[in-house]
């Protein structure tokens, strides 16, 4: 296989959700042998430790709800000036925080394949589509807008970086099982593509996941890959602090890491929401690990048996 240089930064965000915990989320990580994974696969490993946010800047919203604004923008600005920099090394592969982290993440890597003349496409892994405004969000936690700014929806001027927007129809949304009726419209309205929980029991995850990375090869693409916890059933995966019934089981989202292997497009990976306070003997962080060794590589033979 293919080895690469993956780049390792921690984001420790916690602020854009509703309880603290995520901010353990890259120690998490690292405990359950994120480098050390990688490595067997023969993957190089540079771990950048974990980022700190950008200096805040004294900012308020019309939108009441809207909570933790500053943070938020510091650790957009800090997660994109580092993955835009790592994206020119190797792969970054951000991890640890709310799903916050992936506005900064995708504005990083968005700015480097514009100036590589490469279209961004993200396979965005969620129970949730995050495609609420500055403006429209009614909890106030800023890790549900992540993809109306990385989409370039309106709302964002003034307050989060200047991004190259993603094209809508390059985001593929998959396990999406709760969200708001007005999310949703305006998501598949914007061109989105939404294969909710439904969707994949009727038809499966092989099938569209196979259209899209033919879609991303065809267009010489770069891929990004946006894990969140909340995308598994907490079931087997209970250490989220947005846990949604009826989520992706242990082999669909094996299947999926692995097929995106096979198609060698993967170029980044977010792994995001772990609230390792909410987890059980570190269970999910070894899921999640686990995951990110299928998209690097590992195969089903390789997998060894674990006691608990």
């Amino acid at each position: 296989m293919r080895s690469s240089t993956c780049i390792l930064l921690g984001a420790p965000v916690h602020e854009g959700a509703g309880q603290a915990g995520c901010e353990m989320g890259p120690s998490a990580f690292r405990v359950a042998g994120l480098g050390a994974a990688l490595e067997e696969l023969g993957h190089v490993v540079l771990d950048r430790g974990n980022l700190a946010p950008a200096p805040r800047r004294a900012i308020t919203h019309p939108n009441g709800a809207v909570r933790a604004l500053p943070e938020i923008i510091a650790w957009t600005e800090a997660i994109a000036q580092a993955t835009h920099r790592a994206a020119g090394e190797g792969m970054p592969i951000v991890f640890g925080g709310d799903h916050a982290l992936a506005a900064g993440s995708i504005c990083g890597l968005a700015q480097h394949a514009a100036e590589t003349g490469r279209e961004l496409f993200v396979l965005w892994l969620d129970a949730h589509t995050d495609f609420h405004t500055l403006a429209t969000s009614v909890s106030g936690n800023l890790h549900g807008v992540p993809v109306a700014y990385i989409t370039g929806q309106s709302g964002f001027e003034g307050y989060f970086p200047p991004i190259h927007a993603v094209k809508p129809g390059n985001v593929l949304m998959m396990g999406i099982r709760s969200v708001d009726p007005a999310e949703r419209a305006a998501a598949v309205a914007a061109g989105v593509t939404i294969l909710d929980m439904r969707a994949i029991d009727e038809h499966g995850v092989s099938r569209p996941l196979k259209t899209f990375l033919q879609r991303v090869a065809e267009a010489n693409g770069l891929l990004h890959v946006s894990l969140d916890v909340d995308f598994l059933d907490p079931g087997i995966a209970p250490g989220v602090g947005t846990t949604v019934p009826g989520g992706a089981t242990f082999r669909e989202a094996h299947l999926i890491m692995e097929m995106v292997h096979d198609s060698g497009l993967a170029t980044s990976l977010d792994l995001a929401e772990l609230n390792p306070f909410l987890d059980e003997r570190g269970r999910t962080a070894t899921l999640m690990v686990d995951l990110a060794a299928s998209l690097m590589g590992r195969r089903v033979m390789d997998r060894p048996t674990k006691v608990y």
